[in-house]
């Protein structure tokens, strides 16, 4: 599992498995991206992060409040190719990101305003390697009745890494076999299926999918096929 110390530490070109230097971003180019969505932060208002994936079960950062929240007019697809981190060039998997269109439950983290800049830039770290999202200011609507607006990482339709088909037939033998330096694909899906579970969240693109992939490892499906409304 990714932790701080991991994070500070980590040479990029290495760390995560064997990625073509032309695809990754230079530490740079990564605090240029930083800045450039600092710049757009609405009038210095609280930053909010949207975690939807593996940062709603390991955030890295320790966050002044958390909340169940949805966001509106994204939905989440397995999308991008996966060569690094729980796959490899030579049997890459897919990791999860936001398309246009439905909405999506996940867990929004305020960060203190102290610690920021660390924070921020060992998320750019973590998500930002290749540059395949767009870091994005949304408006969210918090489980309590509150809009928030929060940085979210969408994925980059023209990212070279970007993947069209998300059809659970096509990527659910990617994921299966799928490992690399941070453990295997299936585990990513399988942990993003319990928090899911744990929110009462519900999200369309994962009950087939999890059993397709269960089904491919010799797994018994879960008990269920539906993660509740999200």
């Amino acid at each position: 599992m990714l932790t701080r110390d991991f994070l500070r530490n980590a040479d990029c070109k290495t760390a995560f498995g064997s990625i073509d230097e032309t695809m990754l971003l230079s530490s740079e180019q990564r605090l240029a991206s930083l800045d450039c969505t600092l710049a757009k932060r609405p009038d210095q208002s609280p930053v909010w992060i949207f975690g939807y994936g593996s940062l709603m079960w390991n955030p890295i950062f320790e966050s002044e409040e958390a909340c169940p929240a949805t966001l509106n007019g994204y939905h989440r697809a397995f999308c991008l190719r996966l060569i690094a981190g729980r796959g490899t060039q030579a049997q890459p998997g897919r990791m999860l990101a936001l398309k246009e269109g439905g909405k999506t439950t996940g867990l929004a983290f305020r960060l203190p305003e102290d610690k920021l800049r660390e924070d921020l830039e060992l998320l750019w770290k973590r998500e930002m390697l290749t540059g395949c999202y767009n870091p994005t200011w949304c408006e969210l609507e918090l489980s309590d009745g509150r809009t928030v607006t929060a940085l979210v990482f969408i994925m980059n339709p023209l990212h070279p890494l970007f993947e069209a088909d998300t059809s659970y037939k096509v990527i659910a033998p990617l994921i299966a076999r799928a490992s690399g330096p941070l453990g295997t694909n299936a585990q990513y899906l399988f942990s993003l299926e319990e928090e899911l579970k744990n929110y009462g969240m519900r999200d369309d693109c994962m009950s087939e999918l999890v059993n397709q992939v269960r089904m491919l490892l010799g797994i018994s499906p879960t008990p269920s096929a539906d993660i509740l409304l999200g």
